[in-house]
């Protein structure tokens, strides 16, 4: 099993930079002065797509495109990768399948199929999920497989995400990565262990679904719950690969009650003037909960995403 490095990181950094925004990083004071400390948020929710994963699916689509013969791509996925990866091979004129479950969000199979995807609906579950895509790939054998998050190039562009902040912000002391499959805290790993190992790393996940959490504490990578959480984007169990780079690059992981996600939506919009997905939140929320000592410390947050139906959002906050 391969694991990308920062010179990796670099490169993808590299490879997607005409393709992808930067994004910026704001500050509130008045949730500064809530909170006790400076928190910095990585606004990747103002990405194209609306979320860091078009970094990755860029990534992997360019390198894919200059070593492999094909036929197209294919993932399976419940929304911002399914997206990132339409778009990405949109832009290269490549033939897009995306297996996503009948339980997502309607707003994000549409704008799958709006970037060109061919999109087939399978049962909720990862195993569903898996097999539909396996069923499809034996069926058209000139597909390749972009893994949503246990890629060696979707984690390595995945890192680019915190190569960017880092030179925005140099100034941190902490750093606060959502976890779900694990391609972003696995990149953050990465880059924060080779360039500014003094930042601790932390990772939140959603009390509902636990399972980077009881990884590290077994040892052992755990399976998903399969719980349900209103941040559904961090609903995938923790990655081969990711679970290997948590190990070594994590100081710590915590988790969020369901009721702080909201809140912590609701400040965000309220202060920053943004709308972000449940997903996106959850490292404010961990900073609200107060299980970490943040007093008067320079705070980096990964808003991952911004990918929310209107009346949803509406209704959480």
């Amino acid at each position: 099993m391969q694991l990308p490095d920062i010179d990796a990181v670099r490169q993808a950094a590299k490879n997607i930079a005409p393709f992808i925004r930067e994004t910026p990083v704001r500050q509130s004071q008045s949730i500064d002065d809530l909170l006790g400390c400076r928190a910095y948020f990585k606004c990747e929710n103002l990405q194209y797509t609306g979320a860091f994963k078009l970094r990755g699916a860029t990534n992997a689509v360019l390198n894919m495109k200059q070593t492999e013969s094909f036929a197209g791509v294919i993932t399976h996925s419940s929304g911002n990768h399914a997206a990132a990866l339409a778009y990405a091979a949109q832009q290269h004129h490549i033939p897009c399948h995306v297996v996503m479950p009948e339980d997502a969000p309607g707003f994000k199979q549409q704008a799958v199929r709006q970037h060109g995807a061919n999109v087939t609906l399978c049962k909720p579950g990862m195993e569903s999920r898996q097999a539909t895509t396996e069923s499809i790939m034996r069926s058209d054998s000139g597909l390749r497989l972009i893994h949503p998050y246990d890629n060696y190039d979707v984690i390595a562009g995945q890192g680019t995400t915190t190569l960017e902040f880092l030179a925005q912000q140099q100034s941190m002391d902490m750093l606060v990565v959502p976890v779900g499959g694990g391609g972003l805290i696995g990149g953050a790993g990465i880059v924060v262990s080779s360039l500014m190992p003094g930042i601790a790393l932390i990772g939140v996940e959603p009390e509902e679904v636990d399972e980077a959490y009881r990884s590290l504490a077994e040892g052992k990578r755990m399976p998903a719950t399969g719980n349900k959480t209103i941040a559904d984007g961090l609903q995938a169990g923790i990655g081969e690969r990711n679970f290997v780079l948590l190990q070594q690059t994590v100081q710590r992981l915590v988790t969020v009650s369901e009721q702080q996600i909201k809140k912590a939506m609701r400040l965000i919009h309220l202060h920053l003037q943004m709308t972000v997905e449940p997903s996106a939140a959850v490292g404010l929320a961990a900073l609200l909960s107060g299980q970490l000592d943040i007093d008067n410390k320079s705070i980096g947050i990964i808003l991952t995403g911004g990918n929310i139906e209107p009346t949803l959002f509406k209704n959480l906050i």
